[in-house]
C-alpha cells in the first residue's frame, strides 16, 4: 500500500510523521511525506520518499523576542500570507497525490487533502498532533489559551471556532472547483465527516491527555509518533565534554516558534544557579553553558536536570518521554494546552507565558523545578506509562480497515 502523509507546517509537524512513516516502511508500506523543502533531509533520512510542498511556515510564524514589538504588518497581512502559504500547500498536495497514493494521511491544517482524495477516489485519514475536535474536556486550541471555559463553554466555543473562517478555506474551495467536485465549504466537509464518525488518528499519548468521553468512535488516541533515529548520528566532542564536566544542566530551546538572545537565557540560568544547554546558537557560552544546533531530543533530554521549551506537541512529548521535569513557555495555538498538561500531571511548574517571559521569571521557574523532588518523580512515572504505549499499532489497524473498504 502506498501511503502519502501530508504535513505542511514546521519541523515539529514533520518529524513525528516521518518517524511514523519510517516504522510503516519497516512493515512493508511504501511511504511518501509531503512537506516544505527545508525538511527534505529529515524525510529522506527517515527512509521515506520526499514530495515537496512549496513555502516556509517557520519563517512566517516566528515570534519576536519577549518584550520586542511585533511586526507592524498587522493581522490582515499575516492572514493573507498564511492563506497564500496554505494555497501553495494545497497545490503541492495535489501534485504529491497525483504522483501516486492509495491512501492519504493528512495533518490538522491540510483539510484540502480530503477534497483531493475524494477527486482521486482514495481514502483520506486524519493524522493529527493536536486535539482539534470540539470537546468539553479542553478549550479550543485556536484560542491560544489553556483556560477552561467549563465543559459546556469549551464544547460550544470549540464548535464555533471549528465552523469559523480559516486560512485553508479558500484553497479548499479552489481545489474543489478545479477538480470538478460539488460545492462544499471546508467546515461543512468537516461536519459531514464528524457525523460519519470518520477516522482521525491522534499522535498523542492517552497518558498525557486522556481520551475525552465525548469523542465519537472514529477519533483515536493512538499514542505518540516518535521521530526516526538517525543511526550514524554522533554528538560533538565539545557537547560530550560539557555534559561530563559538571552536574546535569538545564536545556532551553524554543524550536521554530521563537528565538531568544542567548544572553537572556544565560541571565536566567545563572540566576537559578544551573548550567545550561541553549538551542539556537552553537559553541561554548562560558564555563556554565554551551550552545547547540539540532541534537536528537531522545539522546539529550534524559541527561538534563530539566527542560525548558515552547511546549510544541513534539517537544512536549520528548520531554515527557525523557522522564525529566519540564517548564512550558507557550507561544501560540496548542502550546498553552501542552504546557498546562505538564503542570496538571505534576511534571513541572505552572507555565510561563512567552509574552510575560523575563530572565527573572524564567530563572525563578528553573530554580523551583530543579529543587522540587515531586516534579522529577511524576515525570519519571509519566515516562514509564508512555514507554508501554505503541502509537504505530492503531495506525496500522486504520490502514488495514480502510484498505478493505
Amino acid at each position: 500500500m502506498r501511503v502519502l502523509m501530508v504535513a505542511p507546517g514546521t519541523r515539529g509537524d514533520v518529524a513525528p510523521m516521518a518517524g511514523l512513516g519510517s516504522r510503516l516502511q519497516g512493515l512493508g508500506y511504501e511511504v511518501a511525506v509531503a512537506a516544505n523543502p527545508a525538511y527534505a533531509p529529515l524525510v529522506v533520512e527517515s527512509g521515506c520518499e520526499f514530495r515537496p510542498l512549496p513555502g516556509d511556515l517557520a519563517g512566517l510564524i516566528r515570534q519576536p523576542a519577549p518584550g520586542a514589538k511585533a511586526s507592524s504588518a498587522g493581522v490582515l497581512t499575516f492572514w493573507r500570507k498564511l492563506t497564500e502559504y496554505m494555497d501553495d500547500a494545497a497545490t503541492g498536495t495535489l501534485a504529491a497525490a497525483e504522483a501516486g497514493a492509495d491512501v492519504i494521511l493528512a495533518n490538522s491544517v491540510a483539510p484540502y487533502a480530503y477534497d483531493i482524495a475524494e477527486a482521486l477516489g482514495i481514502p483520506a485519514i486524519g493524522a493529527h498532533l493536536q486535539p482539534t475536535e470540539p470537546s468539553a474536556a479542553y478549550p479550543p486550541v485556536l484560542m491560544n489559551s489553556a483556560r477552561s471555559l467549563g465543559p459546556l463553554g469549551n464544547k460550544i466555543i470549540g464548535e464555533r471556532a471549528a465552523a469559523g473562517p480559516a486560512p485553508y478555506d479558500a484553497p479548499s474551495a479552489r481545489l474543489r472547483k478545479e477538480l470538478g467536485l460539488g460545492k462544499q465549504s471546508r467546515s461543512a466537509g468537516e461536519r459531514r465527516r464528524r457525523q460519519a464518525h470518520a477516522t482521525i488518528l491522534h499522535g498523542i499519548s492517552p497518558s498525557v491527555l486522556p481520551r475525552p468521553a465525548d469523542w465519537h468512535p472514529g477519533l483515536v488516541m493512538a499514542g505518540y509518533w516518535w521521530p526516526a533515529v538517525k543511526a550514524d548520528w554522533q554528538p560533538s566532542a565539545e557537547l560530550v565534554a560539557f555534559l561530563a564536566a559538571g552536574p546535569p544542566p538545564v536545556f532551553v530551546g524554543f524550536g521554530s516558534s521563537a528565538h531568544i538572545d542567548p544572553a537572556f537565557i544565560l541571565e536566567a540560568s545563572r540566576r537559578a544557579g544551573v548550567r545550561a544547554v541553549v538551542q539556537g546558537t552553537e559553541g561554548v557560552l562560558g564555563e556554565d553553558a554551551i550552545g547547540i544546533g539540532s541534537v536528537p531530543h531522545e539522546w539529550l533530554f534524559p541527561q538534563m536536570a530539566a527542560v525548558v521549551h515552547h511546549a510544541g506537541a513534539g517537544t512536549t512529548a520528548a520531554g515527557f518521554r525523557s522522564g525529566v521535569p519540564a517548564i512550558g513557555v507557550p507561544v501560540y495555538t496548542d502550546q498553552p494546552l501542552w504546557a498546562s498538561r505538564i503542570a496538571s500531571l505534576g511534571a513541572g511548574p505552572q507555565p510561563v507565558p512567552y509574552k510575560k517571559l523575563s530572565p527573572e521569571r524564567l530563572g525563578d521557574a528553573i530554580k523551583e523545578t530543579v529543587s522540587t523532588a515531586s516534579y522529577a518523580k511524576r515525570a519519571a512515572e509519566v515516562a514509564a506509562a508512555i514507554a508501554a504505549e505503541d502509537g504505530t499499532v492503531p495506525v496500522v489497524e486504520a490502514l488495514r480497515n480502510h484498505s478493505s473498504t
